[in-house]
């Protein structure tokens, strides 16, 4: 699969948060905001990690104006230390993209906070996060990028097992974390045009290319690299059906960066399946159309996080 690279406008006098900016398709993101001239925020949870991504983008983007701050999405003291940091400094923000995550941890594990880790982790850590800078994305009028899964075309929430605890299964786990997700960010742009708070929320995913959400993870309990990203790999690497790390990353610029932003729709690879290629907009999966289950969600997640969800 050939690397694809889509233009961007200029995005100068722009502030950016990007969560999962370390590596893989996050740091391609990272890399492509600050080319266009954003200053871009990147909130790790590794902080060695991040001081190693900075200096890649600062290799490749002479000048680029970024800052590293600590974040770990798994909890929500920290995300709320985050979310000040943010609020003290007064900045507006202008685009946020919800791209970290965690994928298929092999047992059932749980938060600083007692939720299941992708639950936690991947939806209400970014709810949270949401919630604590909204009037901040107000103020910027800012357009909501969050990255959703292929993982979210099937499956349902269990509102009586939201929380895995009768039953583990890691993959159906990560969809319901994937499908609650974009759930929210529906509702949060409903709410944002009925509120007028200005803020527009729009849908992404990469399809499927060689990350390293499926690799080697001790942190998880993951101590090898699964089968899966290890055939994920060798079909990127002979261009066969997915997409690249870079490719991966063009859909979410896509939705950030597109001056016509549709919340109805899934912007992500035009290839079969959706698995890979060049970006476009497609139908959203049926996970993810039910609004009645999105206010559902946002009440639930607001319950669960007790972050206030207004600007």
């Amino acid at each position: 699969m050939t690397d694809i690279d889509i233009p961007l406008p200029s995005l100068a006098g722009r502030r950016a948060v990007l969560t999962g900016g370390s590596d893989g398709m996050g740091l391609v993101i990272a890399e492509r905001l600050a080319a266009a001239g954003a200053e871009v925020v990147l909130p790790v949870r590794n902080r060695a990690k991040g001081d190693r991504a900075v200096q890649t983008i600062r290799e490749r983007v002479p000048g680029a104006r970024l800052e590293l701050h600590d974040l770990d999405l798994s909890s929500l003291a920290s995300v709320s230390a985050f979310s000040e940091g943010l609020r003290t400094d007064g900045r507006p923000v202008h685009l946020l993209v919800n791209n970290a995550g965690v994928m298929t941890p092999p047992a059932r594990q749980t938060t600083a906070d007692g939720f299941e880790l992708q639950l936690g982790t991947n939806h209400l850590g970014h709810v949270a996060l949401v919630g604590g800078i909204l009037p901040l994305l107000a103020a910027g009028r800012a357009r909501v990028v969050t990255q959703v899964s292929i993982a979210a075309r099937s499956g349902r929430i269990e509102w009586d097992d939201v929380q895995s605890e009768r039953a583990y299964d890691g993959q159906r786990a990560y969809s319901v974390s994937k499908i609650a997700l974009g759930l929210f960010a529906r509702e949060l742009d409903r709410r944002s045009e009925d509120a007028g708070w200005g803020v527009r929320s729009v849908l992404s995913h990469p399809g499927v290319a060689p990350t390293n959400l499926l690799a080697v993870r001790p942190e998880i309990g993951r101590a090898a690299d699964t089968s899966s990203v290890r055939v994920i790999r060798w079909m990127s690497r002979h261009g066969i059906l997915l997409g690249t790390v870079r490719s991966a990353a063009q859909p979410a610029l896509l939705a950030a960066t597109t001056t016509e932003p549709r919340s109805d729709v899934l912007y992500g690879p035009r290839g079969p399946m959706n698995l890979g290629g060049a970006p476009t907009t497609h139908a959203l999966y049926r996970p993810l159309r039910d609004l009645t289950e999105a206010a559902r969600v946002w009440e639930e997640s607001r319950r669960l996080t007790g972050v206030a969800l207004h600007a």
